[in-house]
């Protein structure tokens, strides 16, 4: 078989990283380019020494015509703002792109505009082309698409823990709360303040509330997958740990039904899914279940007496929430099975 040729872009983040180490045992895809505006002509094993085995040439600029004759797909685990300036030559140099930062999630250039306040949006073109690349939603589009816009982490892990069950009617849409909290690997490797070491020590932060840029994606997801206009209540928390994510969701139910009613519900619609957990009644995951893998692990506790459901959902954000999603939505693209180099257990402790 043919090896697919990738390119990372922003290969130094934690995201970059992460797709570096995962795509080391893919056994149809290899790394071709690492490319790096901040550290143009460094060695990546100089910047991340547990990479050295890899042997890697050294960081490239982005040079988009090099590019588009020597790779066929390019993965952007860029901040938010700067994929938009490059994907729409690269797609129409015929390269495949899977975009790891928010830039071609929203549908709509106002919405952009207004919840990542950069200059100016994508082409209304190139967002209309891209497929929202959640894997076990989306399979389909994804195939033939060529842009994939991978969903934000907090958005993957509140997304597969809703979408059932709004879709087989077991909740009311209205009545939505998502508590979000994750490790601060989320906010990247760009030094502030909010992730000094001594300000997240110790201490559990609230941020963004009302205002987080994964409030109208979750929105508009939910709605595009039940044909309701959909809102949602949510909050995000810091807390201190460098990987995981945990939403605890809190909704009403539509009629009284037990746990293992609502778990039976969600065995059946992901039966063939390689990466979605379900726990048993009485059981629900953690953050550290899933550390270093692709897997959402879900949990679930029908509360008769208050109507309730809770949905405990946990992944690693850099896996499932960034990189390993990615690589996911690859494989479905190429026709691989969707696990193709993304097995293994996570790791514990």
């Amino acid at each position: 078989m043919t090896m697919v040729r990738i390119a990372i872009i922003g290969a130094t983040g934690y995201g970059g990283v992460e797709l570096l180490r995962l795509l080391e045992r893919h056994p149809y895809a290899r790394v071709s380019k690492i490319i790096s505006g901040s550290h143009d002509g460094d060695l990546l094993a100089d910047i991340y020494p547990h990479l050295r085995q890899l042997q890697l040439d050294q960081l490239e600029p982005l040079d988009v015509q090099e590019i588009a004759a020597q790779i066929d797909v390019a993965f952007f685990a860029t901040p938010s703002g700067v994929s938009k300036d490059y994907i729409p030559e690269l797609l129409d140099l015929g390269v495949r792109c899977i975009d790891l930062s928010g830039d071609f999630r929203l549908q709509s250039p106002g919405d952009y505009d207004k919840w990542y306040k950069y200059s100016s949006a994508p082409s209304q073109d190139y967002l209309t082309q891209a497929v929202y690349g959640l894997s076990e939603i989306f399979p389909q589009e994804i195939q033939t698409a060529k842009l994939i816009a991978n969903p934000g982490c907090y958005p993957t892990t509140s997304l597969l823990a809703l979408i059932p069950a709004i879709q087989q009617g077991l909740i009311k849409p209205s009545s939505i709360v998502i508590d979000g909290k994750s490790g601060v690997s989320g906010a990247g490797r760009g030094v502030s303040l909010n992730t000094h070491f001594s300000e997240v020590n110790e201490n559990v932060k609230a941020y963004k509330l009302g205002v987080h840029q994964h409030i109208p994606e979750i929105e508009q997801i939910l709605t595009q997958a039940t044909g309701e206009s959909m809102t949602v209540t949510f909050s995000t928390h810091l807390i201190p740990m460098t990987r995981g994510m945990m939403c605890t969701i809190y909704t009403d139910m539509v009629q009284t039904l037990t746990t293992q009613q609502v778990i039976d519900c969600f065995q059946e619609y992901y039966n063939h899914q390689p990466f979605v957990r379900i726990r048993p009644a009485g059981e629900l995951p953690a953050t550290k279940d899933v550390v270093g893998s692709n897997y959402c692990d879900l949990g679930f506790m029908a509360d008769a007496r208050t109507g309730k459901l809770m949905i405990i959902s946990v992944i690693d954000n850099l896996v499932k929430g960034a990189a390993g999603q990615g690589i996911q939505n690859m494989n479905i693209q190429q026709g691989w099975a969707q696990a193709t180099g993304l097995t293994g257990v996570p790791v514990y402790p």
